[in-house]
C-alpha cells in the first residue's frame, strides 16, 4: 500500500468514521445516564486518541482539543482547563531541556560521550558496550533524538574504518548491532530519570492529579526504581545484540585504539564553556536528587529543601528553573557579548511537546472530574481477580506493542487515567499499574516509525525493517518480563 493510499485512510477514519462515531454515541448511546459528562469525555477523548495515532494533525494540535470542547460540553471551567497546561512538570522539562541545549551548544555531550568510548575500549564487545552506554547516559539528561543525532556521526566514523579492516559481510553485520545498540539504548536510558523521556514527567503529574495526598515521586525516588530496571534492559540488550551481531574471531580486524582519543585530542583542551556547564549540569543532578528527604531505612538524611522556609514550596522544576538561569547569567569567554546560554539557543525547546504535555493532564484531568476513570475502572475491575504479576505483564505487553504505532507520550497519556481508574476501583496501589505502562511506553524497538532513534538508525540504509522488526520483537518481550519482575519485587521495596 503506498503512502497516499494510507494516508487516506487515515483521513477517512479520523475526519469521516470517528466524528460519525461520536455523534452516535451523543444522540442514541447514554454512558451513564446520571451524569452524562462521562459519555462527553468518553467522545472527547476517542477524537484525541484517534488523531493522535493517525497524526492526521500534528500532535500538538490535536493536545488543544480539550481547551475547545471540554467548556463546551460542560466537562470543566475554561479557566480551570487552560491551567493543567501549565504547571511544575512543564517548568521541570522547560528547565532541564535547557541544560541540555547548553550541553549540545558547547559540544560538552560529545567530550563525554569520546570519554567513554576511549574508557570501554575497542574490542567487538567494547565498541558495542562503550557506545551503548554512551548513549544510555547522554540520554538520561538529554533527548533520546539528539542523543542518537549525535551518536550517529561517530558510530557510522567507525562503522567506515571496520568496512576497511574486514570483508564487507562481517563489518556490515556488526555494523547492524551498533546502529541498534545506539538507538535501543537512547530509549532505555531515558527511562531512568523523570527528565529523560516524556512519559515518566506525564506520569509524575497525572499521579498527582489523581492522588494528590500520596508522596510525591521525587526525582531521586524515581532513579532508585528505574535505574536498577534501566541498566539491567541495557545489559541484557547489549549481550543479546553482541550475541547475534558479533563478528567471528578470525574476521575481526582491530579498531587502531588510538581512535577515540584521538578524537578527543581533535575537540582540543576542555574549554571555560564546557566546563561551565558541566558544574551547572552536576549540580543540577545532585540538587534533584538531594532535594527530598532520603530514607536509608536505618537513618534518614534530610533533603537540602529542609533549610528553606517552606520545603514544600520548592519542587524538581522549581530547581530546574534556577539552574537553567544561571546559564543565562554567566558570560562566555570564547564568544564576545555572548552567555552560557542565550535566547536563540533555548528558543530551540519543543514547544510541541509542552502542548503535547498539557493535552495530556487535561484529558487526565477530565476522565477524572467528569467520573469517566472510575467508569473505565469500574467495567475492568474483573482484572483484579488475576494474581498482581499478571496484570502488570498485560499492562507492559498492551502498552510496549501499542507504542510501537503511537506517540510514546500520548499512549502513557490516554492510558494513565484509565489504569488510575481501576486502581481506585479495584483499590490497588496505582502505582503497580501506573508505573510498568510508563516504563513499556519506551520499549518501542520494533518499528522504524516507533520513535525517533529507530527512524534515525533506519535512515542510514544499513537496516532493513525486517530485522530491526525481528531483532525488536525479542527486546520487546523480555523487557516486559524485567519490567514487570522488577516492578512486583524491586518497586514493592522502593514504593
Amino acid at each position: 500500500m503506498s503512502f497516499v493510499q494510507q494516508l487516506s485512510i487515515r483521513k477517512l477514519i479520523s475526519f469521516v468514521v470517528t466524528p460519525l462515531v461520536i455523534l452516535y454515541i451523543l444522540l442514541f448511546v447514554d454512558v451513564v445516564p446520571e451524569n452524562p459528562k462521562v459519555g462527553y469525555t468518553l467522545c472527547v477523548a476517542i477524537l484525541m486518541a484517534v488523531w493522535w495515532i493517525t497524526e492526521v494533525v500534528p500532535l500538538a494540535v490535536t493536545s488543544l482539543i480539550p481547551v475547545a470542547l471540554f467548556p463546551l460540553f460542560g466537562i470543566m471551567d475554561g479557566r480551570a482547563v487552560s491551567a493543567t497546561y501549565f504547571n511544575d512538570v512543564i517548568f521541570l522539562f522547560m528547565g532541564g531541556f535547557m541544560v541540555a541545549l547548553a550541553m549540545e551548544k558547547w559540544d560538552l555531550h560529545k567530550r563525554i560521550a569520546f570519554n567513554i568510548l576511549y574508557f570501554t575500549g575497542t574490542s567487538p564487545a567494547r565498541i558495542l558496550l562503550g557506545f551503548m552506554m554512551a548513549s544510555f547516559f547522554l540520554s538520561m539528561w538529554i533527548s533520546n533524538t539528539a542523543t542518537v543525532m549525535m551518536m550517529l556521526p561517530i558510530a557510522i566514523a567507525i562503522i567506515r574504518q571496520l568496512d576497511s579492516l574486514m570483508n564487507n559481510q562481517s563489518s556490515s553485520k556488526f555494523s547492524i548491532g551498533i546502529l541498534l545498540g545506539v538507538a535501543y539504548s537512547a530509549s532505555t536510558g531515558g527511562m531512568a530519570t523523570l527528565v529523560g523521556t516524556p512519559p515518566n514527567l506525564s506520569f509524575a503529574r497525572i499521579f498527582h492529579i489523581y492522588f494528590p495526598d500520596a508522596p510525591e515521586i521525587t526525582f531521586y525516588k524515581w532513579m532508585l526504581f528505574a535505574v536498577p530496571v534501566s541498566l539491567i534492559m541495557l545489559f541484557a540488550i547489549w549481550a543479546f545484540l553482541y550475541a547475534i551481531f558479533r563478528p567471528k574471531k578470525d574476521e575481526w580486524r582491530d579498531v587502531d585504539k588510538h581512535t577515540f582519543l584521538n578524537q578527543l585530542k581533535e575537540m582540543g583542551k576542555t574549554t571555560y564553556e564546557q566546563k561551565v556547564v558541566f558544574v551547572v549540569f552536576s549540580l543540577l543532578a545532585i540538587l534533584w536528587i538531594g532535594r527530598a528527604d532520603i530514607d536509608f531505612g536505618i537513618f534518614k538524611l534530610p533533603g537540602w529543601s529542609n533549610f528553606f522556609p517552606n520545603a514544600t514550596f520548592i519542587n524538581d522544576g522549581t530547581v530546574a528553573i534556577f539552574m537553567a538561569l544561571v546559564l543565562f547569567v554567566i558570560p562566555s569567554k570564547s564568544v564576545k557579548d555572548d552567555r552560557i546560554l542565550e535566547w536563540s539557543t533555548a528558543s530551540k525547546l519543543p514547544w510541541n511537546i509542552l502542548l503535547l504535555f498539557g493535552g495530556g493532564f487535561a484529558l487526565a484531568t477530565g476522565f477524572k472530574e467528569s467520573g469517566l476513570s472510575l467508569w473505565f475502572g469500574g467495567h475492568l475491575a474483573g482484572l483484579a481477580s488475576l494474581h498482581p504479576i499478571w496484570i502488570i505483564l498485560i499492562i507492559c505487553l498492551v502498552i510496549t506493542f501499542l507504542t510501537e504505532l503511537t506517540s510514546n507520550t500520548a499512549t502513557t497519556e490516554m492510558v494513565l487515567p484509565i489504569l488510575a481508574g481501576i486502581a481506585i476501583t479495584t483499590e490497588m496501589n496505582p502505582l503497580l499499574l501506573m508505573i510498568p505502562a510508563t516504563l513499556s511506553a519506551s520499549m518501542a524497538f520494533m518499528l522504524p516509525v516507533a520513535t525517533p532513534p529507530n527512524a534515525i538508525i533506519f535512515g542510514t540504509g544499513r537496516i532493513s525493517v525486517g530485522m530491526m522488526a525481528k531483532t525488536g520483537l525479542a527486546i520487546n518481550l523480555f523487557g516486559a518480563i524485567i519490567i514487570t519482575l522488577m516492578m512486583y519485587f524491586w518497586g514493592s521495596f522502593v514504593f
